[in-house]
C-alpha cells in the first residue's frame, strides 16, 4: 500500500491522513476489501499518534469508505462500494447541486435528454426481448387513467432507466439511471399539473417502435419530442396566472 503524507497545512493531522487514505483509495492503490494497515503501523508511518490515526480511521467509517471487523483476523478495510450505493450518492448529489445552485429548469432538461440521446444507438443496438417488454409494461401503467400521478412520474423514470440499461453497458446505464432519478422527479414534480399524459405515452410508445426496429435515429426523432414538449411546459410554468 503506498499512501503519501505530506507535512501539516492548515489542515488538521487526522484530516491530512484520512485524505491521504482516501485518495490512495480513488486512485486504485488500495482496493476493495483490502486490509489497511494496524493503527500501529499507521502510526509509525505517518508519525503521529494512534490517536490522531484512530480520529482520521473515524472520519473514512463515516464516509462509508472504510470498516472495522474485530477479532483475530479483524482490523480496518477497504469497503467495495455496490452499484447502488453508487447510484444513491450520485442521484442525491445531483439533486442537491441543482437545489443548492439554482441552475435553470431548461438547463437540466438540456442536459437530461442530451445524456440519453448519446446512448439511443446502442440501445437500439443492444436491447433485449426482456427490457422491449418491461417498457411495454411502463407504457400500459402510462396509460392506465387509474394510475396516479406519483406513479405516473415513477413508471417515466422506469422507462427512461430500462432505455438505460439497454445500451449494454453498465458504466454508462449507471451513470444515465441516476441522472434520470436525479431530475426526472424534479421536472415531473413541476409540470406534472400541465402535462398530457396520453401525449408522453404516445412519445414513449413511438421510442419503443423504433427501438424494437434497432432504429436509432427514429428513436432520437421521438426523445427530440419529449425534449421539445417538457421545455414547452417549461414556458407554460413560467407564464403569468391570467395570460
Amino acid at each position: 500500500m503506498a499512501i503519501e503524507f505530506n507535512t501539516i497545512q492548515k489542515e488538521g493531522l487526522s484530516v491530512q491522513i484520512a485524505n491521504a487514505i482516501r485518495n490512495a483509495i480513488l486512485e486504485g492503490r488500495l482496493a476493495g476489501e483490502e486490509r489497511l494497515p494496524s493503527e500501529a503501523e499507521l502510526s509509525e508511518r505517518f508519525g503521529v499518534s494512534r490517536s490522531t490515526v484512530r480520529e482520521a480511521l473515524k472520519r473514512l467509517a463515516a464516509q462509508n469508505l472504510i470498516r472495522s471487523e474485530r477479532g483475530s483476523s479483524g482490523g480496518a478495510f477497504v469497503n467495495r462500494m455496490t452499484w447502488d450505493e453508487a447510484k444513491a450518492n450520485l442521484v442525491t448529489t445531483t439533486r442537491l447541486l441543482i437545489g443548492m445552485n439554482d441552475i435553470p429548469f431548461e438547463d437540466a432538461i438540456e442536459s437530461r435528454f442530451a445524456l440519453e440521446m448519446a446512448a439511443l444507438p446502442m440501445a437500439a443496438l443492444n436491447r433485449t426481448e426482456e427490457q422491449l417488454e418491461a417498457l411495454e409494461s411502463e407504457i400500459a401503467r402510462q396509460r392506465n387513467p387509474e394510475t396516479s400521478d406519483e406513479d405516473f412520474c415513477a413508471s417515466d423514470v422506469s422507462f427512461h432507466s430500462v432505455v438505460a440499461d439497454a445500451t449494454d453497458s453498465p458504466l454508462l446505464a449507471f451513470q444515465l439511471s441516476s441522472a434520470f432519478e436525479a431530475m426526472q422527479p424534479l421536472m415531473n414534480m413541476l409540470v406534472y399539473r400541465l402535462r398530457d399524459r396520453q401525449r408522453i405515452a404516445e412519445i414513449h410508445e413511438a421510442m419503443l417502435a423504433a427501438l424494437k426496429a434497432g432504429d436509432s435515429d427514429v428513436a432520437s426523432a421521438q426523445l427530440e419530442s419529449l425534449s421539445a414538449y417538457t421545455r414547452e411546459l417549461a414556458a407554460q410554468r413560467r407564464k403569468p396566472i391570467g395570460n
